[in-house]
């Protein structure tokens, strides 16, 4: 079995990191580590981010959400699953704890893996008529405004079909997966990851009945930037950012490729959401 490993740049773990290594080489298993991965415990023989999901069976996340998001772009269509260990301080993506590792790690050796398959989404930028940009997320894609822009005009379709002109501080387009993520915040509705559906949600609307909107993941959605003369953004799992111009399209469908997780048995995603948004406390 081949594993790549990749910890967020400057992690503070490197005994973590140096122990999970050990614990894989006695297992006979080959370890790919990228070079900023390499570089927190002084290990050689590195190869470059990008070229670890065409070279394992797995990649080991070290880190928080951010880090498996950035991965999940890197993966692609290769269809390699994520082993996601939250060293982060929230983690909806990255469920599996230090307490948990070794016993689902030696489940996943001996190939007993239990999956979570999620929906991603692609996002095109056109440009007076011309595909400029095109980029997969796993959370979100955000329009929103810079810090001083004034509200924005943004007109949303859905198979072609015109349901509203959003005057808001921007817009959020989400996966199930992202919906516990920047759409939760906004007031968007938590929505279970197995779900075929995107979530439409404005943030901070002018007009109060401008709602979120849930939509079937075959839907074709289309943004139009009406605004002139703002600055406004596109901003792709909090990570990857693109500015737009006034008439800009941004054209949103399902992704042809789906991202795996591998999960923690007998742990199920409400035993998350207890968890993390402290539901259990009063």
């Amino acid at each position: 079995m081949k594993i790549g490993i990749i910890a967020k740049p400057r992690l503070e773990a490197g005994e973590i990191l140096r122990n999970l290594l050990s614990y894989l080489r006695k297992k006979g298993v080959e370890t790919f580590l990228d070079q900023d991965t390499a570089a927190l415990i002084g290990e050689t023989g590195s190869c470059l981010k990008s070229e670890i999901p065409s070279r394992v069976d797995l990649i080991a996340v070290l880190g928080g959400d951010g880090t498996l998001l950035s991965v999940a772009r890197l993966i692609g269509s290769r269809n390699v699953p994520i082993f996601g260990i939250n060293l982060g301080s929230l983690g909806f993506l990255t469920e599996v704890t230090l307490d948990e590792l070794y016993p689902t790690l030696d489940r996943v050796i001996s190939g007993k893996v239990d999956y979570d398959e999620r929906l991603m989404l692609t996002s095109s930028v056109i440009r007076q008529g011309e595909e400029i940009s095109s980029y997969s997320v796993l959370n979100d894609i955000v329009i929103n405004k810079s810090a001083l822009a004034k509200i924005i005009d943004l007109a949303a379709y859905i198979d072609g079909k015109h349901i509203a002109n959003f005057k808001a501080d921007g817009l959020i387009v989400s996966t199930p997966t992202g919906s516990t993520a920047y759409n939760l915040a906004a007031g968007g509705p938590i929505v279970q990851p197995g779900m075929h559906s995107i979530i439409i949600t404005p943030i901070c609307p002018h007009i109060l009945t401008n709602r979120p909107v849930v939509v079937r993941d075959e839907s074709e959605i289309e943004i139009v930037l009406k605004s002139e003369d703002t600055e406004v953004h596109l901003t792709l799992d909090g990570q990857v950012g693109f500015s737009l111009r006034g008439e800009d399209v941004i054209r949103i469908v399902k992704a042809d490729h789906t991202i795996r997780l591998i999960s923690v048995p007998g742990k199920n995603y409400f035993d998350v959401l207890r968890t993390k948004l402290k539901w259990t406390e009063r």
